[in-house]
């Protein structure tokens, strides 16, 4: 069976460091995207892997929210890793504010990072995917993106934007055994939400009906599936992550 090689950008954050260790133990080659400003982190979420016993593992700078340092990062993981086959856009940000206090630096910070992000690294290995007539994209949305969630205008429209995004392009490129979907997670355990007040915690937690919030080794496994060569036709969907928080057909 031909090794699989998979991008994922946000690599080395909460969720995307669950994804990247899921396809790793699938014997996946796995490339892990970071923030050129992230370099320190990078390296030792390497070294973390590699002492663990991976060798099929590498980090890959680039700024999702810049065309030209995605095409240069793209350029450099073909040339030293070679052919990507599966994408998982899962870089993200919020910049949370009521809108009436929300500035035009946080709207833009969002929808570039977590949207036109999208574009920019995508674009990047679409071409190759098409003449090797397989590929697998997964883009991380959010339940957030589906419901609306009060002070996050940003990060709900760019969510949203995310499924717009994942149905058309699986529309463009269903004949060449590419299927394109979207994963929208729920509340989820990272370090992030840990710092959280324990209040806000047990509030959140209170309105998902599986009583906790996902672990993103959950998270991951929804994307693996989705790559999956049994899911070939499964293409343009949204599954869900939210432990019933959000429920829709």
């Amino acid at each position: 069976m031909t090794q699989r090689t998979a991008l994922i950008t946000g690599g080395i954050g909460g969720i995307g460091s669950a994804i990247c260790e899921d396809f790793l133990k699938n014997g996946y080659r796995v490339v892990a995207n970071y923030p050129p400003f992230l370099q320190e982190e990078a390296e030792k979420w390497l070294a973390k892997r590699k002492d663990e016993g991976s060798t099929d593992v590498f980090i890959a700078a680039g700024d999702v929210a810049s065309y030209k340092s995605c095409e240069d990062m793209a350029a450099k993981v073909k040339s030293e890793v070679g052919h990507v086959d599966t994408l998982v856009n899962c870089a993200g940000v919020t910049r949370d504010k009521t809108f009436k206090r929300m500035t035009e630096e946080m709207w833009n910070e969002v929808i570039t990072i977590d949207l036109s992000g999208l574009f920019n690294v995508t674009r990047q290995f679409i071409e190759d995917m098409d003449d090797k007539n397989f590929g697998r994209i997964v883009n991380i949305s959010s339940v957030n993106g589906q419901k609306g969630q009060f002070g996050q205008t940003n990060y709900s429209a760019a969510k949203a934007g995310v499924h717009g995004f994942t149905m058309a392009l699986a529309q463009e490129v269903a004949r060449k055994n590419i299927t394109v979907n979207t994963v929208s997670p729920g509340y989820v355990a990272t370090e992030m939400t840990k710092v959280m007040p324990q209040e806000i915690l047990d509030q959140i937690v209170s309105h998902i009906p599986i009583g906790r919030m996902a672990e993103p080794e959950e998270v991951a496994f929804a994307v693996s599936m989705l790559c999956e060569e049994r899911a070939s036709y499964i293409s343009g969907t949204n599954l869900g992550v939210n432990g019933g928080f959000f429920m829709s057909f």
